[in-house]
């Protein structure tokens, strides 16, 4: 078994490369990424036949230059830091939807955005029928505050 593997070391590249992949999916910074990306391309040299020596050299330089190079890349470009993120309720903020239950005045009703169901209540606290386009002015917790549009 052992003489397998050292004939076949590609195949132990293969397989740290595709672990560091797998590890990388539940962080999502691309540092592990770098290391996938250096052992496959040792596991590229190992199948030409370089030894044992080089194919370390190699996985350290291309998985040196892949953190210097590479990562940086991809966190720019995926990781923009300038874009707010939204929870659920402050992303409803100017949806617009259709009262599906009359809202009272002074009280509640209902309304369809997006195919969810919303308590809601009007701004002015007046009344509005079914079927009227609104847009949420605000949220108060997970009661839509809305007016007609």
């Amino acid at each position: 078994m052992i003489e397998f593997f050292t004939s076949n070391l590609w195949l132990i590249w293969v397989i740290i490369s595709i672990v560091c992949l797998i590890l990388e999916l539940s962080s999502g910074d691309f540092f592990l990424l770098c290391f996938a990306i250096g052992a496959a391309v040792t596991a590229i040299i190992a199948g030409c036949g370089a030894n044992l020596t080089w194919q370390i050299i190699i996985f350290a330089v291309v998985s040196a230059l892949s953190l210097l190079l590479v990562r940086p890349k991809l966190i720019k470009k995926l990781h923009k830091p300038n874009r707010v993120r939204l929870s659920n309720a402050e992303a409803m903020v100017g949806q617009e939807g259709r009262v599906s239950e009359r809202i009272d005045e002074g009280g509640y009703g209902r309304v369809a955005i997006d195919g969810d169901d919303w308590k809601a209540r009007s701004d002015d606290e007046s009344a509005i029928e079914k079927g009227v386009r609104v847009r949420v002015v605000k949220m108060d917790s997970i009661i839509a505050i809305v007016k007609p549009v």
